[in-house]
């Protein structure tokens, strides 16, 4: 009987775990501010059975899975856009190179003005974060189109718009799969970032602040971190999951494409 194979991304990640738990027990940082992990875990069970917790948790998930809707939604057009008229590009690339450095934190004042406290602030904020990645890999990938395949679809009289949505839409589609993985962790980063330095709507940021607070629930502090990463981690396994599934042609042997 075969003995079942464990994924070598777990073992990194318990390997991880194993040197947290050795250095939260040894003298290198003070025991009281990192937690080892056979704390933080139980903390961490115990909080999701907390409903306040969990709706903070189900909120900031929302705001972030929202954030990625709306830079599909803006991205992947753009990107069409951009990828298939140069003049447009060559008009519009300063503007967004210009944007793009910008980091999403550093317009939360800008946001709480315009958007106030509420979940606006970081649903936006996250969609600009996001919307990087998607809208180059979109662009880039009409690049690697074979033009054969576009000289094909108008030689039987298809038409600009047409062989954008049949041609090349779905030949840039794993690379847009490719910039949602990518951008999902920037928009939980961005909306827990936005949570716990701007204040006021409810989420997992907002609970990492109030744990934080006298440095007195250092395991609920590291709980909450710990289940961003558990988050973004099971987001990326499950988009990978999906680039196989739909997109196996595209899939190398080693691996995604």
């Amino acid at each position: 009987m075969r003995t079942p194979r464990v994924p070598a991304s777990l073992t990194g990640l318990a390997c991880l775990f194993a040197v947290w738990e050795a250095a939260s027990r040894s003298d290198l940082v003070p025991a009281h501010y990192l937690r080892p992990p056979s704390v933080v875990f139980p903390t961490l069970v115990r909080l999701l059975g907390d409903p306040v917790f969990l709706r903070a948790v189900v909120a900031t998930v929302a705001a972030t899975l929202l954030a990625l809707g709306i830079a599909v939604l803006i991205a992947v057009p753009a990107g069409l856009v951009l990828g298939s008229f140069p003049p447009v590009r060559r008009a519009t690339m300063t503007i967004v190179e210009f944007l793009r450095p910008i980091p999403s934190v550093a317009l939360i004042p800008l946001a709480l003005l315009t958007f106030g406290t509420g979940p606006d602030t970081k649903v936006t904020l996250a969609v600009y974060g996001a919307l990087w990645p998607i809208l180059f890999n979109t662009m880039y990938a009409l690049d690697e189109i074979d033009p054969l395949h576009v000289e094909t679809a108008r030689a039987f009289g298809t038409g600009r718009l047409a062989v954008l949505t049949r041609v090349a839409l779905p030949s840039a589609a794993p690379f847009v799969l490719t910039g949602v993985r990518l951008s999902f962790a920037i928009s939980l980063a961005v909306v827990i970032s936005t949570e716990l330095f701007a204040g006021g709507a409810i989420g997992l940021g907002q609970f990492i602040l109030a744990a934080s607070s006298g440095g007195a629930h250092m395991d609920e502090v590291l709980a909450g971190t710990v289940l961003a990463g558990l988050i973004g981690f099971a987001a990326n396994s499950g988009l990978e999951w999906l680039h196989r599934a739909v997109f196996a042609w595209n899939v190398s042997a080693d691996g995604l494409r």
